[in-house]
């Protein structure tokens, strides 16, 4: 039996005009930023929410959390100065 040798399949290149491939970044993409879902909306927020808004932002940041639980919230909302 002799061994045979596979070549790669080419993949096919869009040939319809008005293609967009969304995986090129554009020209000045900072890849190293984050990507995020929503647009932070603090201006809705009191003050206080505000501030706690952005905690809780630089937290999930700091440590790479998506979501947090309860007791990380515990730790944000000390760390702002807020004990019981």
């Amino acid at each position: 039996m002799t061994p045979t040798t596979l070549e790669p399949t080419p993949i096919p290149t869009p040939t319809q005009p008005g293609f967009l491939d969304r995986r090129e970044s554009p020209v000045g993409d900072n890849p190293g930023r984050e990507r995020r879902q929503f647009v932070n909306s603090y201006h809705e927020l009191s003050p206080e929410a505000a501030e706690l808004a952005r905690g809780v932002d630089a937290y999930k940041a700091r440590n790479r959390r998506r979501f947090i639980g309860y007791d990380e919230l515990l730790e944000v909302v000390r760390s702002l100065g807020y004990q019981r």
